[in-house]
């Protein structure tokens, strides 16, 4: 998920890591630092479409040495949030950096996740603009509700529940839908499907510019 580039919502300093705040966290967080970047898919690709299967082997190298490597390639692409998907690896796991409305910043990951929404009485649907890493250059108006839970694991197979509000909720439910082989795309009306798939042809280029520019100023 891309993030939204919003300067008139309220700047909060505070920081929530796989649900638990805390004090500080730097910019680029612990995992991309040691992670490598990868390539992201785009929408067409096989893998984008089907449903990803669960985890099953938790505590392992190669599970967070993929994290790392996610953290690393969304924050090169500037994003909100990555599946796994995204990178090519059909694994029910998603990696997540994204800010609420009220400017708290929520960083983590989560494994197999369960998705839980307000009962349909009580859901508020709010119409935002979108973006996805994968549909590189589009945004367009999804409605998603603004609360959403996600239950799942995190990399050691620990139990993790993650409560996210506003902007963090629509990730959470973006993210989701990546695992079960849907994206944005898939919610919206023909004809603004087809003017996303255009602004994409449109800006692509300019985007994967922008990714391998922030690459190279990391040295990667």
């Amino acid at each position: 998920m891309s993030v939204r580039h919003d300067q008139s919502r309220p700047v909060d300093r505070r920081v929530r890591v796989q649900g638990r705040p805390v004090d500080s966290y730097p910019a680029l967080s612990p995992e991309a630092e040691r992670g490598s970047v990868r390539r992201i898919t785009v929408v067409g690709e096989e893998v984008l479409s089907r449903p990803c299967q669960e985890v099953t082997e938790f505590g392992t190298p190669e599970l967070s040495a993929l994290i790392d490597d996610m953290f690393l390639t969304m924050h090169v692409a500037e994003g909100a949030g990555l599946a796994a998907n995204q990178v090519g690896v059909n694994l029910r796991l998603f990696v997540y950096d994204c800010p609420d409305d009220s400017g708290i910043r929520h960083v983590g990951h989560i494994i197999n996740p369960v998705l839980d929404l307000p009962e349909p009485g009580s859901r508020r649907l709010i119409d935002d603009g979108e973006g996805c890493l994968s549909v590189p250059g589009a945004v367009m108006t999804v409605p998603r509700t603004d609360q959403a839970v996600v239950r799942g694991f995190d990399k050691d197979g620990n139990p993790v529940s993650i409560e996210g509000t506003g902007y963090f909720a629509r990730c959470l439910q973006h993210e989701t839908d990546h695992l079960f082989g849907h994206t944005y795309l898939d919610r919206l009306p023909k004809r603004d499907r087809k003017d996303a798939l255009r602004q994409m042809e449109d800006r692509r280029e300019s985007v994967f510019a922008q990714r391998a520019i922030r690459a190279a100023r990391l040295g990667r």
